[in-house]
């Protein structure tokens, strides 16, 4: 293990950020992992994984420890489930197409979501009506102070909506090694209820969609609407879809009746954040090499050579109108470092 110092983290997030990590070392195994916090116990410490959720808005200050822990396995199986054991730093999409491939049903709606599977529980992700916590069975991880190894099973992650207690009560305690799904082997769930999904079906004529043909229509509507961060710096969705009260909603709805919305209980409703951004006027607007993208509003980009605070300052401002305009806070969903 190799320990550099003034490391340059361009390449290890997907904004693209020029930004340095005062010393840097990618651990490969849970056994490096545990010799480098052992070694390393003074030293601050920054835990990087696929660095798709973040947004660096100066030079990291501390050890970043880059999680590069591969490997995927069937750990068990019965008739009708099987569980999938993958280490944290294998790819999420790859995971996805790895179950697809064998016919494990489960994570199928949220093909190319960027990142890595060990920052999955974290945010609970989620696309197209599936979060993690519907396959989540449980996940190891190692007490950064101690390095001792700690199953959280699904009940103690606390999942909400792109929340768990690893964003509250355990945050930057523990780091996340490996993570089990329980995935279906046969009677699937398939789940094409959102309106994208379906008028993809319908325009490729599939009726009764197997696993692969959900996977390939979210693949075709992601790539028509996200840009590739390896073609343009971005972070995927930048914001949160706001849940608000329904009497803010009928207020808000009086105002502006074409509002869109999901109902989310008797006293709650969601209301999609794209929408909000896009009517108030800032899709496909720059702002230097700082931008919102052209076919997603949801979607701050990095068009060369921003900086994490510019892209920090368009999220703000967004922020700022859309709560002048409809009394709405949106909050941002990546992590501003």
């Amino acid at each position: 293990m190799n320990i550099i110092s003034n490391f340059p983290l361009k390449k290890y997030n997907t904004f693209g950020i020029e930004a340095f990590a005062k010393k840097f070392v990618a651990v490969h195994s849970v056994d490096d992992l545990k010799k480098v916090l052992e070694e390393n116990k003074s030293e601050k410490k920054f835990i990087l994984g696929g660095g798709s959720n973040m947004l660096l808005t100066k030079d990291i200050d501390a050890l970043v420890i880059h999680i590069d822990l591969k490997g995927k396995k069937i750990i068990k199986e019965d008739e009708n489930f099987v569980w999938v054991e993958s280490q944290a730093g294998e790819n999420w999409h790859e995971l996805v197409l790895f179950t697809i491939n064998q016919n494990f049903g489960g994570l199928e709606n949220m093909s190319l979501i960027p990142g890595n599977v060990g920052t999955t529980p974290v945010q609970n992700i989620g696309a197209y009506g599936t979060e993690i916590k519907d396959t989540f069975v449980s996940c190891e991880a190692i007490n950064i102070d101690t390095q001792e190894v700690k199953t959280f099973s699904k009940e103690e992650c606390n999942f909400g909506y792109r929340e768990s207690i690893f964003k509250h009560e355990v945050k930057d305690q523990f780091i996340i090694t490996s993570v089990v799904f329980k995935l279906t082997k046969r009677n699937h769930k398939i789940n094409i209820s959102y309106g994208d999904i379906t008028a993809e079906l319908e325009k490729q004529n599939i009726k009764n969609p197997t696993l692969k043909e959900v996977s390939n229509a979210v693949i075709a509507i992601r790539q028509s609407k996200l840009p590739d961060p390896k073609e343009l710096g971005n972070s995927g969705s930048f914001f949160k879809n706001p849940i608000i009260s329904r009497n803010l909603f009928n207020k808000v709805k009086l105002k502006f009746p074409e509002i869109k919305h999901y109902d989310v209980s008797e006293s709650e409703v969601k209301v999609p954040a794209g929408w909000l951004i896009e009517q108030a006027g800032f899709k496909g607007k720059r702002f230097g090499d700082a931008g919102i993208h052209k076919n997603q509003a949801l979607v701050l980009v990095n068009y060369g050579n921003a900086t994490g605070q510019e892209i920090l300052n368009v999220s703000k401002e967004i922020q700022k109108t859309i709560f002048e305009k409809y009394g709405i806070h949106i909050e941002a969903e990546v992590n501003i470092i």
